[in-house]
């Protein structure tokens, strides 16, 4: 696989849900924020209203379960845009819009659509409460984090990291170790491993695509990688975990 397609691949996957949303169809910052912040009290005000029961929706379907579970698409696409530039790994927040969006698919009513709205809305709130409450970062180690998420598809060196955080090596590594927890090696496998999880259970993507596609040495290098961190191959972690995540 060439380097540009291994750009593609890995980039496709990350934006697959969210490049045809361009807008949420009522912009509800408010609401967004109040998500994104983790702010579980007004959070529970804001969701009085079942969503099944809210004007102002837009027809995307003449169906009205259909035009329902397609702006329950759209919220959650948009919340997990929020979240991912808050904190949140991509891999999380991709593994749960995947989860909702597969349940909305699913329900039969409309007071189901409302139920999985609210309890989606929640579980974000709820995973960015702990983030924010959990870590905390310098900016230059921000910019590494942000710089690591968009380059998975490349080998990310600690000299890289140091270019673009203006820090010299040695101190971004100590930086980097007491604000995280991680080593930024560790940092970036584990992050490369989450993600490879998350496209082997949401995406048709090939095993040999996303070991190319995330910079992996090799695929048999990928898959002692996974059976070491899971105990499972990629195929047998597909085939456990694709379409089955529980919330």
């Amino acid at each position: 696989m060439s380097a540009q397609r291994k750009k593609i691949s890995y980039q496709e996957f990350l934006h697959r849900e969210y490049e045809i949303f361009h807008a949420p169809f009522q912009p509800e910052i408010e609401f967004y924020e109040t998500i994104r912040t983790g702010d579980i009290k007004k959070l529970t005000e804001l969701l009085q209203d079942p969503f099944h029961k809210k004007e102002g929706f837009g027809i995307l379907s003449k169906d009205p379960l259909s035009n329902l579970k397609y702006h329950l698409t759209i919220t959650t696409a948009m919340i997990a845009r929020y979240c991912i530039s808050s904190g949140m790994s991509v891999a999380e927040s991709f593994t749960l819009s995947d989860y909702y969006i597969r349940l909305s698919d699913e329900a039969r009513s409309p007071e189901e659509i409302s139920e999985i709205h609210d309890e989606m809305c929640r579980h974000y709130a709820r995973r960015m409460k702990d983030i924010t409450q959990k870590v905390i970062t310098s900016k230059a180690v921000n910019i590494c984090i942000n710089y690591i998420y968009e380059h998975l598809h490349t080998r990310i060196t600690i000299k890289t990291l140091s270019n673009i955080s203006g820090l010299s090596p040695n101190y971004l590594s100590r930086l980097f170790k007491k604000e995280t927890g991680y080593s930024v090696s560790e940092y970036i496998l584990t992050k490369k491993l989450e993600t490879a999880k998350s496209m082997l259970s949401s995406s048709d993507y090939s095993i040999a695509e996303i070991s190319a596609s995330l910079a992996f040495p090799s695929q048999s290098y990928f898959t002692n990688l996974l059976k070491k961190d899971s105990g499972v191959t990629p195929k047998q972690y597909r085939d456990r975990f694709s379409g089955k995540m529980s919330p």
